[in-house]
């Protein structure tokens, strides 16, 4: 009773006092759909701060910090519970921060010991399930972004400059037509929160308070991507649709490059012996004409390659400048040969019967007994496949030279694809004994490079000025000043475009894996078992009633740490995230 006492003369206090009026200098808010939280019928929320609770403009209860509410969809209406009361809310409700300022310290969470999301919040039914929409301080939905699309054990500078390219991008989508600006996943920025154990982040979100990109007068688009493989990609390469690009540039970058941490795959082609089946299957169809014609017989097993003599890359896709080569050529020794016919499987005729072995007993057909229910037929046993015989290989005189699109096909036989989209940048090198590929890129390849930002922080000293200076060399940097208006912002138009619409944040967003020093019994998998358009759920435990950490796409690398009791889940990990899938979705990387 004292409780309720309390609590209904707070709500009278709040009633009969305005709400703050925004500070002069206040940063502009942002409006993020929380798509994360996979709510659906059911919020449960605690208020680490004082809050209302209004529908349609008018408070109907307030509630003192520490508060836990709960918020559920019945008979396709809101109701909020509290305290042993319930309230019938309609189709909607805003919980409004009622504090004497807007300071990060006054928010929710949706879990008891989840993060801390500083913001009002709006709850409203769509689709049969509650639809939350956060309005933040851009500054504060910048310390749950930061330390996710990079990670807060990067270089304070890296971090900076992380901070000024998700402040950009997170302004430029100001949408006042929507009900939100953005979303809280990798369709825009991932945003999870506020964690305060990540004070490198927080640190560079509050340094660079305000600093935004411009270019003519306009907020800039600041792509970004985990790595670039060694040379900064154009916009106009990867999407479609007009804009003014002229703050990016094709650039090589060595940071990246250096960056030990960037993902690398190699495909190491011995000179002499034979080859991978996948890269023998791709060669014997390139050459099948010429195996038919040497009287050879047709595929994979009817081909020997004895040894590669040259390896180039060649077919620049953007220029004579670009990196991004299309085509490799192969020169190698071969042999080839027939099929013959196919083994006889073994006759009654064949069989040697040993004078020393006992034969197999007679089995004893017994009737059933009166009332027996019938017993299945057996099955009979499945005839083997026979054996195909083949001749001897017989060695061809001249080298055969093929030249082979590197994508889709080529990329995927040699297991050199990082990421998934055709865009790998590809290096040959040549041992006493190995032509070695080495693939690079994990991302689009367009403006920063989180990588290459990392190194140039940590072995460079370089500033986060610098950073963003070397990835978008035309953007000038700005501050979005208190009452100043936004930027106008001129959005790239992609409708015309097959392709997604551009984001700073490819899908997949995940960090790329760092394979070194792999705890014993670890080992490196990819997420293979989903479709292109599809994801798979990283759970905070191994089950699918646990919350979801986030979601893997496609061909995301994952460190396997160690299989669970339930055998069907295993524990994996990113250089960002920890957390438990199912086995049957992932495969062994090589």
């Amino acid at each position: 009773m004292k409780k309720l006492v309390r609590m209904i003369c707070l709500m009278l206090m709040l009633a009969l006092l305005p709400l703050p009026a925004a500070a002069e200098d206040s940063a502009p808010s942002i409006r993020v759909l929380l798509r994360r939280l996979e709510l659906t019928d059911r919020a449960d929320l605690i208020l680490d701060g004082v809050y209302t609770a209004a529908v349609n403009g008018d408070t109907v209860m307030a509630f003192p910090r520490g508060s836990q509410v709960v918020v559920q969809i019945r008979e396709g209406q809101l109701y909020l519970f509290y305290e042993g009361m319930s309230l019938k809310l309609g189709s909607g409700v805003r919980f409004i921060r009622n504090a004497s300022d807007t300071q990060q310290s006054d928010g929710l969470r949706f879990a008891k010991d989840g993060n801390f999301y500083p913001g009002d919040l709006s709850l409203t039914i769509s689709g049969g399930a509650l639809r939350p929409v956060l309005t933040l301080s851009v500054e504060d939905y910048l310390l749950g972004v930061v330390p996710y699309e990079m990670s807060n054990s990067f270089p304070l500078e890296a971090l900076k400059a992380q901070a000024v390219c998700a402040r950009t991008y997170a302004l430029a989508h100001v949408d006042k037509s929507s009900d939100y600006d953005v979303v809280d996943t990798t369709n825009d920025q991932v945003f999870k929160g506020v964690d305060l154990t990540d004070t490198n982040a927080i640190r560079a979100v509050r340094e660079t308070a305000g600093v935004v990109g411009a270019y003519k007068g306009k907020l800039a688009n600041c792509y970004y991507s985990a790595s670039n493989g060694g040379q900064t990609e154009l916009v106009q390469n990867v999407w479609s649709g007009g804009g003014d690009w002229g703050y990016y540039a094709m650039t090589d970058d060595p940071y990246d490059l250096e960056n030990p941490e960037s993902v690398v795959l190699k495909a190491r082609l011995p000179k002499e012996g034979s080859q991978s089946a996948a890269l023998t299957e791709v060669l014997a169809e390139a050459i099948g004409s010429r195996m038919a014609k040497e009287g050879f017989g047709s595929g994979s097993d009817c081909l020997r390659i004895d040894s590669i003599t040259d390896v180039k890359l060649g077919s620049p896709k953007h220029g004579k400048n670009s990196k991004l080569m299309t085509q490799l050529t192969l020169t190698f020794t071969w042999s080839g040969r027939n099929q013959l016919s196919s083994a006889p499987l073994p006759t009654t005729e064949d069989t040697e019967i040993s004078l020393f072995s006992t034969p197999s007993p007679v089995p004893v057909i017994t009737p059933a007994p009166a009332g027996a229910t019938e017993q299945p037929t057996p099955q009979p046993t499945a005839t083997p496949t026979p054996k195909p015989v083949y001749s001897p290989f017989r060695k061809v005189k001249e080298p055969a030279t093929v030249t082979l699109d590197i994508f889709p096909n080529l990329i995927r036989a040699l297991d050199l694809s990082v990421y998934g989209a055709d865009n790998e940048i590809l290096t040959v090198k040549e041992t006493d004994t190995h032509f070695v590929l080495e693939s690079r890129r994990y991302g689009h390849g367009v403006g920063m490079s989180q990588r290459g930002a990392q190194w140039m922080a940590f072995r460079y000293g370089k500033n986060f000025r610098e950073i963003l200076s070397f990835y978008y060399p035309g953007m000038e940097l700005r501050q979005v000043a208190a009452g100043e208006a936004i930027l106008p912002t001129a959005q790239p138009q992609l409708a015309n475009s097959p392709e997604p619409p551009a984001t700073p944040t490819p899908r997949p967003t995940l960090m790329p894996v760092s394979t070194d020093n792999l705890p014993a019994g670890a080992y490196l998998a990819s997420v293979e078992g989903i479709a292109d358009n599809s994801s798979l759920n990283l759970r905070q435990e191994p089950n699918t009633a646990s919350p979801v950490l986030m979601r893997l796409y496609r061909h995301q690398q994952l460190i396997v740490l160690e299989s669970c009791e339930d055998p069907a889940w295993v524990r994996v990990k990113t250089d960002v995230a920890e957390g438990y899938v199912m086995a049957s979705f992932l495969a062994p990387a090589e």
